[in-house]
């Protein structure tokens, strides 16, 4: 019962909560984001595969330009990723509109990250990913907590399917706990 109906809820009580006390935070890191980019377009939209393989449109602050060399190609991420943008991505303020995702049904708060299409086909089996998204993913999870982005996503899917086979609400607390330590930091 939890992970069908009380999970949601909530997912819905507490995006709400922390989308009203983080709307200051969001305002204020895309106005600075604006002036550190030169750009007003500061808002990042990409698709991301969710709950039953539906694609969804992951909103995100914009962390990278759009920079391009002579020939047209994308500078590299480290070349296009101005300092302030890799503090946005170390904090983890970058995630923060993401809570609009929780609210519209395309996330939880727990559970695992969502991974691109191209992700999706390059990492894991279809069963895998079938197991994987027969859960809304998260804006955290246990592979957050346990390396974040230092693990390779042979472990990541380890992690993520353990936590489909075990979503209870003890084990979304400790997630979302240990989350504010690992962001703290």
């Amino acid at each position: 019962m939890y992970a069908t109906k009380t999970k949601r809820l909530l997912d819905l009580l507490f995006a709400c909560i922390l989308l009203i006390l983080c709307l200051p935070v969001i305002l204020c890191t895309m106005f600075v984001s604006a002036i550190a980019q030169r750009t007003f377009k500061v808002i990042f939209i990409q698709t991301r595969i969710g709950y039953g393989n539906r694609p969804f449109k992951i909103i995100k602050l914009r962390t990278m330009s759009n920079e391009k060399d002579g020939d047209g190609h994308l500078l590299s991420d480290e070349d296009r990723t101005p300092p302030f943008g890799t503090f946005l991505r170390r904090t983890s303020l970058d995630e923060l509109p993401q809570l609009i995702n929780v609210i519209k049904g395309d996330m939880s708060l727990i559970g695992p990250r969502p991974f691109t299409p191209a992700d999706c086909a390059r990492y894991g089996t279809p069963e895998q990913m079938t197991v994987r998204h027969s859960i809304r993913p998260g804006l955290t999870g246990l592979a957050q907590i346990h390396g974040r982005n230092a693990i390779d996503f042979e472990h990541r899917i380890r992690y993520d399917l353990f936590y489909v086979h075990h979503v209870s609400f003890g084990l979304d607390c400790g997630i979302f706990f240990h989350t504010a330590n690992v962001v703290l930091e």
